[in-house]
């Protein structure tokens, strides 16, 4: 189903599909493409209001009877580490950080490859191929780095055949980086290396003075979205506004059918970059 707004682009729905983060729940998206000269201003806009990108598509979830998603982000002036955190910095001390372009490498699939097939078999990437993976990297028409996590043995230099551990792909956006998508190698999961990254762009965006990390969507009831709500500043993008997350607890009413605005109504709130004619 298609919608569109005057001199913007055009709104698109997804069919329903089984929720990946509630059982019993179905999700649909609410997206548009991402091409063009205004790419990155339309990254930058919807990423305010929400949006996450994948490839050349921006999308929401817009789902018929759940608002439960709710985009996260980390409010950088305010953000400190707890006792935890403090030890997942320590613990990594000998993780080299290298940002390049956004191009595909096939040390990068056999890691990615290796993340999947032990914990996320049964998901939707369980099938990317090499070619699959690449275009997921690759393809970008905004500003994205790769950010590489490489060990360096105690002792010796750093070097490029270090061993690739980590990788987050990541939008620069105006007022803050957006991690895209991140996986790490699973025989190191007692690192937490995915709290790792998320610690080193908070270190990189107050490094570019930028306010914000952007980390994709917090789900309340979701096991899998819970390590979120342990990061200190964050907040969320509820009712169109962003807000302190609070107490987590609280937005587990967020599930109500009554909640969710018609589709032409989210799509007319949506607030548009400025267009010359």
């Amino acid at each position: 189903m298609r919608h569109t707004v005057p001199h913007a682009p055009q709104f698109y729905v997804t069919a329903p599909q089984p929720c990946p983060y509630l059982h019993g729940r179905a999700e649909r998206k609410l997206f548009t493409a991402l091409a063009g000269d205004s790419a990155n201003e339309l990254n930058n806009a919807l990423s305010r209001q929400g949006f996450r990108r994948s490839q050349n598509v921006l999308y929401r979830p817009s789902c018929e009877s759940c608002v439960a998603c709710m985009s996260a982000r980390i409010r950088i002036a305010d953000f400190k580490p707890s006792r935890t955190q403090r030890r997942v910095i320590k613990r990594n001390a000998s993780l080299r950080r290298m940002a390049t372009s956004a191009w595909a490498t096939e040390e990068q699939y056999e890691l990615f490859r290796r993340y999947l097939d032990q914990r996320h078999a049964d998901g939707g990437m369980a099938d990317m191929d090499i070619f699959e993976f690449a275009a997921m990297i690759e393809e970008t028409p905004v500003r994205t780095r790769v950010i590489e996590y490489r060990l360096t043995e105690p002792g010796c230099a750093p070097s490029q055949d270090d061993r690739l551990i980590a990788v987050c792909l990541t939008d620069v956006l105006d007022d803050g980086l957006s991690l895209v998508y991140s996986f790490y190698d699973p025989r190191f999961e007692a690192s937490s290396l995915g709290t790792h990254i998320i610690l080193d762009h908070i270190e990189l965006a107050r490094g570019a003075s930028l306010p914000f990390v952007y980390l994709g969507y917090w789900v309340p009831g979701s096991r899998k979205m819970d390590y979120k709500a342990r990061f200190s500043a964050l907040e969320i993008y509820k009712g169109g506004v962003w807000q302190p997350i609070g107490d987590p607890e609280q937005h587990n009413s967020d599930i109500h059918p009554l909640s969710v605005a018609p589709i032409v109504e989210q799509v007319a709130r949506i607030d548009l970059p400025h267009r010359s004619r």
